[in-house]
Formats: structure tokens, sequence, C-alpha cells
């Protein structure tokens, strides 16, 4: 199996993580699964802002480990969660880099959420 290329951003894939300003809740069938303060912001290159959630603010019991996995050059293995009060929508809704590649060791023990996979990401 050929090893996985790394890959650092740089002006060609910029990647930029900042913390976030306003408070972020994510809701799904009218329960909070986060609510936090110490969001953050990742920009990556032309895809849309991502926030990511401390674990610390996400209350776990309420997801489901999958099997699925993905890789990313720039930030590694991605493992995924399933939020079964969610149902079928809410399938490997959540994805965290368990293990970041050192350029962007900021999101390690932070979860994101899909936004078509969850009712509402809200920044307050």
């Amino acid at each position: 199996m050929p090893e996985r290329q790394v890959k650092v951003p740089d002006e060609s894939h910029p990647i930029t993580i900042e913390p976030t300003p306003q408070r972020v809740k994510v809701t799904v069938s009218g329960r909070v699964i986060a609510d936090t303060t110490a969001a953050l912001t990742l920009k990556e290159a032309s895809y849309g802002p991502v926030q990511y959630i401390p674990r610390a603010d996400v209350d776990m019991s309420l997801l489901a480990r999958t099997d699925h996995q993905t890789y990313c050059p720039y930030k590694g293995d991605a493992s995924y969660y399933t939020i079964p009060s969610g149902g079928d929508r809410s399938v490997n809704a959540v994805w965290t880099y368990e293990t970041p590649y050192p350029a962007m060791a900021q999101i390690r023990e932070y979860v994101a959420f899909y936004p078509d996979r969850v009712d509402a990401i809200q920044l307050e």
C-alpha cells in the first residue's frame, strides 16, 4: 500500500484556524448537542468556514462512533460519529481528527458537524 501524501497548507491551499468570537450551539431533534464559547473557525481554501467545537463542550453521550473514516492530506485521518436521535439524516454527522498532522494540531480534541445533518449550527 503506497504511503499517504502529507501536505502543509500554503498559498495554493490556505488553511487558517482562529477562535470563533461567538457562542456556537448545535441542535438535533430539539436537543442541544453542543454549546461552547471556545469554538475554532477553520477556513480551508475555497470551502466554507467550519466550526470545530471542543469535545468537552459536546454531549458525547448523544453520539455513537461509527467505522466510517476519511483522509485529508492536510489534516490526517478523520473518524466519524452518528447522532442516533437525528435518524438517517444524522448518520456520520460528526467528524474529528484525533491525531491531526502537526500543521493542524489545534483541532485535536475538537469535533465538527455537517450543517445539513443537524437541525442548526447557531452562532450567537
